[in-house]
């Protein structure tokens, strides 16, 4: 039956290519209220896709965006996968960087151009086509396959642990299957077994109730501006080491096996230099580049402002300045923890010649999944049938914070296959998938249908 269900998702490559563009057109940005319609709307688009396939769906109601369930249980006593994804998108800004309108596809080169390519809507779409062609050429699957597909991922999730306590049982599978991370280079495909945590800030310097006169008060009173570069000037030495007390205690070193196994790797330095555009790189000293994106913990200012930005010269002391600062954490820092170690030193540094806020905004557990499993197995296999070699056993830098919540809740592991490559430029102006893998994404997902049910 497989030959079968590999050449309908063969013969049907153009469609395929045709939904997804249909899909990204929808401009569903969730951190952005005005564009709350447009999130529904995606979320129906899919829903009616996914029923028209042969999925039994749900749509549930939330206090924010919609989450959609569906299900396919046609082998009582079989395994059950759990696959899960995301139908929003990160903004688009800027636009003026964009070499096309971010919701209006293009293909460049064998891939699709548009916010929401590689994340999340094509790799999620290709689990959506896997089982689309079983059902049309077996009327049923050899597992059972259930989908949690939410429209808040990128703004954390806010209500998806809630449904999943509130639908333990109805949710109940044997493992989560999670398309939203990348392979480890062109050509050579991965299952990423880690990821890290993260925890984010915004941080608020008021000093002056309105802004001064640079020259009249200058010298009499603190600019926030200053205050704040000093402060975030505090937090990393000179060799990006972060200098917060006690953030660095709960770290789990990389064992010899994974260290060994990154030497082995093929990864060209001076390349993935290229890949970033920086003139040398640079990092946490005493670990390779490979070590400091999968295993070290970072902190980064992802956003700095204050003052005057405008064309030309205002001589000014502002009144406010702030910045927003994220910091990347590994198994086993706690996200509440190091939360409360960065309040704790933003107040201790800051001068009391002014005031300042910090805002949690948003945090999620590091994730570390051992490789040694049976659907990493069965998983390893699908991959190489689809992309014709053995995936490589990867870290991943990014955050997917609800897989920790899959395996507290659940009490499920998550298989994490990327069918996406690094330089796609997720989360920035002209991001992309290859349409190559979004096809061959769908060819690994109906061989792990297949592989699991046998």
């Amino acid at each position: 039956m497989i030959e079968k269900v590999i050449a309908r998702l063969e013969n049907g490559k153009q469609e395929a290519i045709d939904e997804l563009i249909e899909f990204l057109r929808f401009p569903s940005v969730s951190a952005d209220p005005a564009h709350k319609d447009d999130i529904r709307a995606a979320a129906g688009w899919l829903q009616k896709k996914m029923t028209a396939a042969g999925v039994k769906m749900e749509l549930h109601e939330t206090e924010g965006h919609p989450i959609l369930y569906g299900e396919r249980l046609d082998n009582p006593g079989g395994p059950t996968i759990l696959i899960y994804g995301h139908y929003d998108v990160q903004p688009p800004d800027p636009l003026d960087e964009w070499d096309n309108p971010p919701f209006e596809p293009v293909i460049k080169d064998g891939r699709v151009v548009a916010r929401g390519a590689t994340d999340d809507k094509g790799q999620m779409y290709t689990h959506v086509k896997a089982v689309e062609a079983w059902l049309a050429e077996a009327d049923k699957l050899p597992i059972n396959v259930k989908f949690l597909i939410e429209g808040e991922e990128e703004v954390s999730s806010v209500n998806l642990p809630i449904y999943l306590k509130e639908n333990k049982e109805k949710l109940a599978c044997d493992i989560v299957v999670i398309s939203d991370c990348a392979q480890f280079d062109h050509g050579m495909p991965a299952i990423t077994f880690g990821l890290k945590g993260l925890t984010y800030h915004e941080v608020r310097i008021q000093g002056p109730s309105a802004d001064l006169h640079s020259g009249s008060f200058g010298g009499t009173v603190a600019n926030p501006a200053n205050i704040l570069a000093e402060l975030i000037g505090k937090m990393r030495d000179e060799n990006g080491r972060v200098l917060i007390p006690g953030f660095y205690d709960d770290v789990v070193e990389v064992s010899d096996w994974e260290k060994n196994q990154y030497t082995e790797l093929p990864f060209d330095e001076e390349a993935y230099r290229k890949v970033t555009g920086v003139p040398k790189l640079f990092g946490e000293e005493g670990f390779s580049t490979i070590e400091r994106r999968w295993a070290r913990p970072t902190l980064d200012v992802n956003g700095i402002w204050g003052g005057y930005q405008g064309e030309g010269a205002k001589t000014i002391i502002p009144a406010k300045a702030g910045a927003k600062i994220s910091m990347r954490l590994v198994p086993n820092q706690d996200p509440e923890k190091i939360g409360k170690l960065f309040n704790d030193f933003v107040n201790a540094n800051t001068p009391d010649t002014v005031t300042v806020e910090v805002i949690d905004m948003s945090g999620g557990n590091p994730f570390l999944l051992s490789p040694d499993s049976v659907f990493f197995e069965k998983a390893s296999v699908a991959i190489e049938r689809a992309f014709g070699k053995k995936p490589l056993f990867i870290r991943e830098g990014g955050s997917i914070p609800i897989t920790q919540t899959f395996k507290d809740v659940l009490g499920v592991d998550t298989l994490l296959l990327g069918w996406g490559q690094n330089d796609d430029k997720t989360h920035s102006p002209n991001e992309q998938f290859d349409l190559g893998d979004y096809h061959r994404g769908a060819l690994a997902s109906a061989h792990l249908i297949d592989l699991l049910g046998s």
